[in-house]
Parts: C-alpha cells; sequence; structure tokens
C-alpha cells in the first residue's frame, strides 16, 4: 500500500488522544454527509419537477409545429403535406385552426382562443390524459368543445350543462363600417370535457372539431393556421425541424416543443442551475470544517511529523499524508449522504412523504447525472480543501 495512504488511513480512522480533534472531525464529517444529502436532493427534486412540468407540455404542446410566417392561415397544398408526410420522423400529422375569440356564458365574458383539431389529435399530443372530467371529442357528436379549468371557473361552467351552452364569437373580417348588431360570427357549443395542465394552457383554449372551427372562421377547404406533427422520436426533434425547414422554405415557420415555450425552459433550467450554486456554496462553507480539521490534525501530529521526515520521508509526501486525509474525509461522508439520498429519493417517488397538494406528491426522480454530479462536486471542492490546509506544511515547520 502507498506510505502515504496507510499513514493518512491511520490519522483518519485511529482516534487521538486529544478529544477536541475527534469532535471536530466528526462535525466535519456530519457537515459533508448534510452537504451531500442536501445537494443530491435538491438535484432530484429539479429534475422531478422538470420531468412533470414537461409532461404537462406533452398535453398542450406537440413535437414540431408548423405555421405561415406571412398570416395567420395558409392554404394546405399537396406539395407541402407530401413533405411532411414522406418524411420518415414523422408518426402522425394534425391540421388545426387557431384564433382568438370571445366567449360568452350567462352574461360573463372571456377572452380565449378556439382551436380546431382533426379526430386523431390526441395522438398527436396526450390531451386525452389531460382530461380531468368528461370525455374527448367524438365525431358523432356536433356542436361539442373541451376547455381548459380555469374557463370553466372563470365563466361559471359545467360539463354537460345542457340547455346553457358556451357561446364562441370572433369578430367578422373586414373594413370600413361595421354594423355593430352584426359584428361577429358566432356558434354555440356544449361542453362535455374539462382538461387540466399548466396555468396558461388552462386559460387559453376551447378545443372544438376542425369543421366547427372552419365554419366559424368560414375558412376555405384547405385553409388552416397550422400542422402539428408527432415524431417517431422525440430526441430527434431538432434535426427534424431544420431539415422540414429547408424543404418547406422561408415562407413557414417551423417550431419544436422547446421552441415554442422557450421562456418556460430557460426559467426551469435557470432555477436549476442557481439552486446547484447555492446548495454548492453551501458545501464550500462545510467543507472549511474539513480544513480546521486538517490543521487541528497537523499541530497534533507536528512530533510524529518530525520523526517521519528525519526518517526520511519528504515534506511533499508529508503533504500528501494530509491531502489524502482530507480526501477521504470527504469521501466518505460523501458516500454515507449520497446513500441516504438515494434512500430518500426512491421512498419519496414510492410513497409520497411530501405532498405538493392532497392527491400530487413532490415528484423526484432518481438520475445518474445527479448522482455524476454530487460526486464530481464533492470530490473536487474537498480535494481542493485539503490542499489548502496541507498547504502551510513546510520544511521550517517541520523542525520547528
Amino acid at each position: 500500500m502507498n506510505f502515504s495512504l496507510y499513514i493518512a488511513k491511520r490519522y483518519l480512522f485511529t482516534k487521538t488522544s486529544n478529544n477536541a480533534i475527534n469532535i471536530i472531525t466528526i462535525i466535519a464529517s456530519f457537515g459533508v454527509i448534510v452537504g451531500s444529502l442536501a445537494l443530491f436532493i435538491i438535484l432530484s427534486g429539479f429534475s422531478g419537477l422538470r420531468t412533470f412540468s414537461y409532461s404537462l407540455l406533452d398535453a398542450s404542446d406537440p413535437d414540431i409545429k408548423i405555421t405561415s410566417v406571412r398570416g395567420k392561415s395558409f392554404i394546405l397544398t399537396d406539395d407541402v403535406y407530401q413533405i411532411i408526410t414522406k418524411n420518415q420522423e414523422v408518426k402522425a400529422s394534425s391540421k388545426i385552426i387557431e384564433e382568438r375569440v370571445f366567449l360568452e356564458h350567462n352574461d360573463k365574458n372571456e377572452i380565449a382562443y378556439i382551436k380546431g383539431v382533426e379526430d386523431n389529435y390526441a395522438e398527436i399530443t396526450n390531451i386525452d390524459s389531460a382530461l380531468e372530467i368528461g370525455n374527448w371529442l367524438d365525431n358523432e357528436f356536433t356542436n361539442t368543445a373541451v376547455i381548459g379549468r380555469t374557463i370553466a371557473a372563470k365563466l361559471s361552467l359545467g360539463i354537460r350543462s345542457f340547455g346553457e351552452p358556451l357561446s364562441i364569437l370572433v369578430p367578422k373580417p373586414g373594413t370600413g363600417f361595421i354594423n355593430p348588431n352584426n359584428a361577429f360570427y358566432k356558434t354555440d357549443v356544449q361542453i362535455i370535457g374539462l382538461y387540466v395542465g399548466t396555468e396558461d394552457f388552462e386559460s387559453k383554449y376551447v378545443f372544438v372539431n376542425l369543421e366547427q372551427a372552419k365554419d366559424l372562421l368560414k375558412f376555405t377547404e384547405n385553409q388552416i393556421t397550422g400542422l402539428e406533427l408527432k415524431l417517431v422520436d422525440s430526441l430527434n426533434a431538432d434535426a427534424v425541424a431544420e431539415e422540414l425547414q429547408n424543404e418547406l422554405g422561408t415562407t413557414f415557420r417551423v417550431q419544436t416543443k422547446e421552441q415554442l415555450n422557450e421562456v418556460f425552459y430557460k426559467v426551469i433550467n435557470t432555477e436549476n442551475f442557481v439552486s446547484y450554486l447555492i446548495f454548492t456554496l453551501i458545501v464550500i462553507i462545510a467543507l472549511f470544517n474539513v480544513i480546521g480539521t486538517i490543521i487541528m490534525m497537523i499541530i497534533d501530529k507536528k512530533a510524529n511529523l518530525k520523526t517521519l521526515y528525519n526518517l526520511g520521508t519528504t515534506v511533499k509526501e508529508i503533504k500528501k499524508i494530509f491531502v489524502l486525509q482530507g480526501f477521504l474525509l470527504t469521501f466518505f461522508g460523501m458516500i454515507i449522504g449520497l446513500l441516504i439520498g438515494i434512500i430518500a429519493v426512491f421512498l419519496q417517488s414510492k410513497y409520497g412523504f411530501f405532498m405538493i397538494t392532497e392527491s400530487l406528491p413532490y415528484p423526484v426522480e432518481f438520475r445518474f447525472l445527479n448522482l455524476f454530479i454530487v460526486i464530481l462536486t464533492i470530490t473536487v471542492l474537498g480535494f481542493i480543501a485539503a490542499k489548502i490546509a496541507s498547504s502551510r506544511i513546510n520544511k521550517q515547520f517541520i523542525e520547528r
């Protein structure tokens, strides 16, 4: 066994005659354990929160969305449709019609978006899994709609409250004088389902059949506002979007789910990074105890160091003893902290001890990347702390 490592292990695991140093060592170890545990749990918590947040976006946004650069709508030609369908990465596609509308129900008003979708829209997003009450749109039933929970609350809308339809109004296009008594196209719908999701999503859309949206807006046969695509593998979204953009040209805008929710993604990732920095700072503060422990050990073992030096041990090897001792102290504390953290994460995932609401446990997710980040962070910082502590050892200190 390496000489410096052997001595470092003896110093670390053997009690000294000075009880104060033993107590300080225990405190330093406890600080490393708690720091490692906290850092791992925070990273796992944000991983779970990110996955949970992204799952909400799976219900509201497709893998890729294609819209027109000029104007709100466009005519879907066979050439454009062929470019999309021949791409082997595209699993399914759905035409959509979106437009800002006025909603009226029992003298209450709200502004939202009507979204006309095809029958296969549930294959494009996970919208059917976001339904809290009722059913998704069915072609067998006309003049029906699915709305968000926030819209329902604002308009006091009940599900399947037949006899009290929701009125959807859209301003008539044109210029010049507008007759206020006939300024809107209007359609009435019965609510058959209510969906939940992000706050913005819940307050944004009223889903109807594509043909009903087309009739309301007086669109022509192939006139739509966008195409939404489901990919075989969503991880290839960026590459597929770039390929489609090149083939479709500058007339169309091709956006991935991340681009559609750019601000949301930035907020989630920024919060994760800031939390990592904050808890890394806490770990750094805890490692000051390691520095203090090593310095106290150096002073306590000064006579032994002089003996080792006289027997031929170099100053570099003596420094290495305490570098390894500090590193081992940090490493074993980190391992204990990570073991506790891993157990806690799995218990939370299975039993949900900590709840956000009565029915929703706080999401956590075990990831090897988080494990690697914690090991790398603690190992590097522990090594630096040990180097700082051992830097006071020199020939004059030993011989004094």
